[in-house]
């Protein structure tokens, strides 16, 4: 089993298929009283694979008044519309395996916030979410409700011609799904003969995939009728070429942070993700070779040379994270609002110190939404009964209209500091 298994995978990613099991009748219901109580209506998750610089990022006084920390001052213009938590995390296992329980809760693999989301906001765009990433990235941060780990778009112009795709496209987009549905076609007949010799688990776990089937189809059909819809027309000057060198990860960032912004803007989709990586690159800022790689400067071990260097790199994320949050504000919605107004940013990690490969207290930042921002909230990770990251999840859950009161092991929220 295991080996058919991964040649199934192998071949339906080949295909340009991702597989999720469609979302259960039990968990399905988002009243209609509950969607007019929305008060945001997207989404963005940002997930740094290194995390941040707890002394940088953390603001050394909770509530309000704080000081503005080296790592936030490239946003200290937006302080009254975003939100800094210290002391929240998972519970989850330490290591960089766990980095990617960041959007599922204590449980690797377990559906994460915006698949969640996805599927409650996201039937009515082109798109129900889309996942990128910046840099190569070594951990998925994105899983469906079956546990599939979600591929990434890491070329901005993939990404760009994905949404605003010319005409000339729509040949080559007519035959890549007629070759999807060919290929579920293929894998279905092949998984039902084998279905007629294998044991009763194993008929079990087929027909949970038979299940997957059915809701690609139903996602290939969607992508066909997007397809037939007018593409949005936008002026945005791609770079000749795509920065996907490990040394242009923070060019690539930018890009798409714009792409992100032009895809929210022409609602396109109401639900993204960007996963940015951090490998062994040398960055060159400001004229200055950085000393080492930013991966071995995340193990700093204290090394003051070495944390310098890191923040300096950790900044970079910042300024185009105020770049982006710059131009949602500056964009509008179909209603004439901010975009900023109506979408919750999400920027965190799930890697609390990674010079020690731990997972907790996670550096945590929300901004827009709607939200009461404002002001650090300084939460007791030591506590036994303080709050969970995924607390802060079912708030978030709940501004976007969403009817939840339990996310993995979280079930109190945290409405009281931003509703």
């Amino acid at each position: 089993m295991l080996h058919h298994q991964t040649s199934r995978r192998t071949f339906l990613k080949a295909a340009g298929i991702s597989m999720a099991l469609p979302l259960l009748e039990s968990d399905a219901p988002l009243l209609a009283a509950g969607m007019k109580n929305a008060r945001a209506k997207r989404l963005v998750c940002i997930g740094t694979y290194l995390g941040f610089h707890q002394n940088a990022f953390y603001p050394e006084q909770a509530g309000r008044d704080y000081k503005t920390s080296t790592l936030l001052k490239p946003v200290e213009q937006f302080r009254d519309e975003f939100t800094v938590f210290s002391g929240l995390d998972h519970r989850a296992a330490n290591g960089h395996t766990n980095w990617s329980t960041y959007l599922t809760g204590k449980r690797l693999g377990d559906i994460s916030l915006d698949q969640i989301v996805a599927e409650q906001i996201g039937n009515d765009t082109r798109f129900q979410s889309l996942q990128i990433s910046a840099g190569k990235v070594s951990r998925p941060m994105n899983y469906t409700r079956g546990g599939v780990a979600l591929p990434m778009i890491e070329r901005p112009s993939v990404l760009y011609k994905k949404l605003f795709a010319s005409a000339e496209d729509q040949a080559r987009m007519d035959y890549l799904l007629d070759s999807g549905q060919s290929a579920l076609d293929k894998v279905l007949d092949e998984a039902k003969h084998l279905k007629q010799t294998v044991s009763s688990r194993d008929r079990q776990k087929l027909n949970e995939y038979f299940a997957a089937v059915r809701d690609v189809e139903k996602r290939v059909q969607k992508q066909r009728a997007g397809a037939e819809n007018p593409v949005p027309q936008v002026e945005y000057a791609l770079p000749e070429f795509d920065p996907i060198a490990p040394t242009l990860m923070l060019e690539c960032e930018e890009i798409m942070y714009d792409l992100i912004a032009l895809a929210l803007e022409t609602d396109s989709t109401r639900v993204m993700t960007m996963n940015i990586g951090g490998l062994g690159q040398v960055f060159t800022l400001d004229g200055r070779t950085l000393r080492a790689g930013y991966h071995a400067l995340s193990h700093h071990g204290n090394d003051p040379d070495k944390i310098r260097d890191l923040v300096r790199v950790e900044t970079e994320h910042i300024k185009q994270l105020s770049k982006f949050l710059g131009q949602l504000k500056q964009k509008t919605d179909g209603d004439g609002r901010p975009l900023l107004d109506t979408t919750i940013v999400l920027l965190g990690t799930g890697m609390g110190d990674a010079s020690r490969h731990s997972n907790q207290d996670l550096p945590t930042l929300v901004a827009g939404g709607g939200l009461k921002h404002g002001q650090h909230i300084a939460i007791d990770h030591t506590s036994d009964n303080s709050h969970l990251l995924g607390d802060l999840y079912l708030t978030l859950m709940q501004q976007l209209g969403l009817e939840v009161d339990v996310f993995s092991n979280a079930s109190r929220n945290m409405n009281e500091f931003l509703m």
